[in-house]
């Protein structure tokens, strides 16, 4: 996955639209790094069936994208997490509507790099003491977070704080959205934080899973304790199978995709999105995703053809645990 090279090949071979023409041919958007590769995949099968279409699909992390979005400046954006209520108010203020529509499930792993011989698996507990504000320049050891670890260094990665990975992380494991230490490396390219983790000994990280399990050969996953009994015996190392069963908790969530009341009315637009949705189970496993049931994209096709405008999560943000086809579904049912 290297966006920069991706991004042109969204636009090679297409005739660039130039005046009225632009509007009416160009598809725009942008947000998360995490759903990215989805979209990156459905806008490149998309293409070759409309091709005078020209889709660009941009990275400018869950919360840079829905700045943009926000603005009218985007059609569509990636989301690693749900609408916050600043981004709802931003919207509102921007006379911008949209329709949430659920693509795929994803998991948080938290990985080492392949010469760490001393952890193996770690706790919510051990990573809330490693990552909470207070661990600041206090818990800056192996052996700081768990007794027996070496007393070397501990060297973090992780996203940016525009991320929704970042969000819905820091909610999971330390309790409150937004709230981590601040010194560690960040970057909204999950491809930089692979990087850093690949070439570091003393690292530990945090990323999508589908980005680990596309560099799993450079990377070293932990499996997660989450000191819960009915989650199973120990540590669940995460998985498509785990993910979707909701077994690897707390750091199991919906991916989400935004798309703007108004650039529906499009019908570039609104074929862009009948085809995501009609491709997406598959396109999703293809890229490393977990699709949602099938009944989930019923649903979601349902709320998009109808304009169901609003979040399921009531524009809240970040929640632990929940199960995306019921909300689909107690949604559908409620009255407009």
């Amino acid at each position: 996955m290297k966006p920069i090279i991706a991004l042109a090949v969204l636009g090679a071979g297409l005739a660039p639209a130039t005046g009225c023409n632009e509007q009416s041919t160009l598809v725009r958007v942008d947000g998360s790094s995490t759903v990215f590769p989805i979209t990156e995949a459905v806008a490149e099968e998309f293409q070759k069936t409309a091709q005078s279409v020209r889709v660009t699909v941009g990275i400018s992390g869950t919360g840079g994208g829905f700045q943009k979005f926000c603005r009218g400046e985007t059609d569509i954006t990636d989301a690693s997490r749900p609408i916050k209520p600043s981004e709802v108010e931003a919207c509102r203020a921007g006379g911008v509507g949209y329709v949430e529509v659920p693509v795929a499930y994803d998991g948080i792993a938290i990985v080492t790099n392949p010469r760490n011989t001393w952890a193996t698996s770690i706790t919510v507990e051990e990573l809330r003491r490693l990552w909470q504000p207070e661990a600041q320049g206090h818990v800056t050891r192996w052996s700081r977070v768990r007794p027996g670890w070496p007393d070397r260094e501990i060297h973090l990665f992780g996203p940016g704080v525009d991320s929704g990975t970042y969000d819905y992380f820091t909610e999971a494991i330390v309790g409150k959205e937004h709230s981590s230490r601040g010194d560690y490396t960040s970057s909204e390219d999950d491809n930089v934080l692979v990087q850093g983790i690949a070439s570091d000994e003393l690292a530990l990280g945090l990323f999508g899973l589908a980005y680990y399990e596309e560099n799993r050969g450079r990377l070293k996953v932990l499996p997660v304790d989450d000191g819960e009994p009915d989650n199973g015996a120990g540590p669940i190392v995460p998985s498509a199978e785990t993910v979707r069963n909701g077994t690897y908790q707390p750091l199991s969530r919906p991916l989400f995709i935004y798309v703007a009341s108004r650039a529906l009315e499009r019908p570039e637009v609104s074929s862009f999105m009948r085809f995501y949705l009609e491709k997406s189970s598959s396109l999703v496993r293809e890229v490393g995703y977990i699709p949602l049931p099938d009944r989930a994209y019923v649903l979601a096709r349902e709320r998009v053809d109808s304009r169901r405008t609003g979040s399921l999560f009531g524009g809240r943000g970040s929640q632990v645990g929940v199960s995306i086809e019921a909300l689909l579904e107690r949604a559908a049912e409620a009255p407009r």
